[in-house]
């Protein structure tokens, strides 16, 4: 028998119901905010992560799927997102539209690394950029956009953790100061932070071995480093997640794993989730399309969210059973209802309800599997009903029972399905 590939998975009914109830939601804040889906490839030359996540982080050394093309070219699946949308903005001349583009994406991305809770070889992302402007506002506006979306799903107490990378004035100076400190301490530390001490010294504060983390916690601060644009750039930041009443904390460890970061870097938890916590991520890139080609400044910033992690979070107290259970069992008894209750199926689907019209004509077999498939409500329908034009409405769970016509019928299951769906 062939199984799925190790580190990807099917995700079934009813679980593919959170999935749709989490991206419904994503659609409907995003929209709030006018976003508008943008939709990429899932392969990409391999240059445009090499250049925009950067040769460096571990995605690119380590994690990614990378083939040659038949024409020689370099070809890797999408490990994110972020690379591709600027690259999309970059050779559509999206620059040449008036206003800010503020765009959103979901889909799959593709990372050779090691499967665990929440984490899959094959994932997916929800995400949003906003590319434009450099103004800390929109860095407020978007990490309110991302926690909207977290809210507005069903995620209850996300933890926003905050933080500045300063930019390529003031960070150099930072580096330098963290690779020399390091050079005392990195034979102490894993065997990744003492590769990263000389190449990227930023990462060391990204690693996640626990017995590397008093010596993380005793490297310098970046906080101390911020020029001074930087320095009020990050307090008007703070001044207006404040005032949208959006509670943070300044966590200056907080560099995020890719290389295109500057100033503002965010990260959200969930308790739900255990040690991996961290739920999604985002932060500023203002010299990212100038590195992928950009003729133009393009200053950004967005944030994603694994959507994997996100479903675990919610479906404690958001059921898929719920979201995917049946409105109305239609039994059809002889012949001549059938052809009724197909019309009758359409019009009720039409207004929203969800329908299945049973194949088997004997009642008593046919109840037995609207109890199965967990019905909300029966309609039994024959000669007599049709002639009277009025339709009992059976409940499956209290198992009482109302007549209707089929307008109060109509109006009674577009009601329910308001209340089912909002609730």
């Amino acid at each position: 028998m062939i199984k799925a590939i190790r580190g990807t998975r099917d995700i079934l009914p009813p679980a593919s119901a959170l999935w749709n109830h989490v991206e419904s939601a994503t659609r409907e804040v995003c929209r709030g905010f006018n976003y508008h889906e943008i939709r990429t490839p899932i392969f990409e030359e391999t240059a445009l992560f090499a250049r925009g996540v950067g040769e460096d982080t571990d995605i690119v050394s380590k994690e990614m799927y990378t083939w040659e093309d038949r024409d020689g070219t370099s070809i890797t699946l999408r490990p994110e997102n972020t690379a591709s949308v600027i690259r999309a903005y970059i050779e559509h001349r999206l620059d040449q539209i008036p206003g800010l583009k503020r765009l959103y994406y979901i889909g799959p991305m593709f990372r050779r690394e090691r499967p665990q809770k929440g984490r899959y070889r094959q994932f997916s992302q929800i995400g949003a950029e906003c590319i434009g402007s450099e103004s800390p506002l929109i860095d407020a506006e978007v990490i309110e956009l991302s926690l909207e979306i977290l809210s507005r799903c069903g995620v209850q107490n996300p933890h926003l953790l905050l933080n500045s990378v300063g930019c390529k004035e003031c960070r150099p100076k930072f580096v330098q100061a963290l690779r020399e400190r390091l050079q005392d301490v990195k034979g102490q530390m894993c065997q990744d932070c003492q590769r990263r001490a000389d190449t990227n010294p930023l990462r060391v504060l990204d690693c996640k071995v626990p017995e590397d983390q008093n010596i993380i916690d005793s490297l310098p601060s970046i906080l101390e480093y911020l020029c001074e644009p930087c320095a009020k750039h990050f307090e008007t930041v703070k001044g207006h997640l404040e005032a949208r009443g959006i509670d943070y904390e300044i966590r200056s460890r907080l560099v995020r794993g890719l290389d295109y970061y500057t100033r503002t870097t965010f990260e959200v938890t969930h308790g739900a989730l255990g040690a991996q916590n961290s739920i999604l991520g985002g932060g500023r890139y203002d010299g990212l399309a100038e590195s992928l080609g950009s003729r133009v400044a393009a200053p950004g910033i967005g944030f994603s969210i694994g959507e994997d992690r996100l479903v675990m979070a919610i479906e404690e107290h958001v059921k898929g059973e719920e979201l995917a259970r049946l409105d109305v069992f239609l039994i059809a008894m002889g012949d001549p209802a059938l052809k009724h209750a197909a019309v009758l199926a359409q019009e009720l689907r039409r207004g929203g309800a969800s329908v299945e019209l049973s194949a088997d004509q004997k009642v008593k077999r046919a109840m037995e599997t609207a109890n199965k498939l967990g019905a909300r409500y029966a309609l039994i329908l024959g000669d007599n009903e049709i002639a009277a034009g009025v339709y009992a409405l059976k409940n499956m769970a209290t198992a009482t029972q109302e007549s209707l016509t089929r307008e109060q019928l109509s109006a009674a299951l577009s009601r329910r399905q308001d209340v089912v769906h909002h609730d």
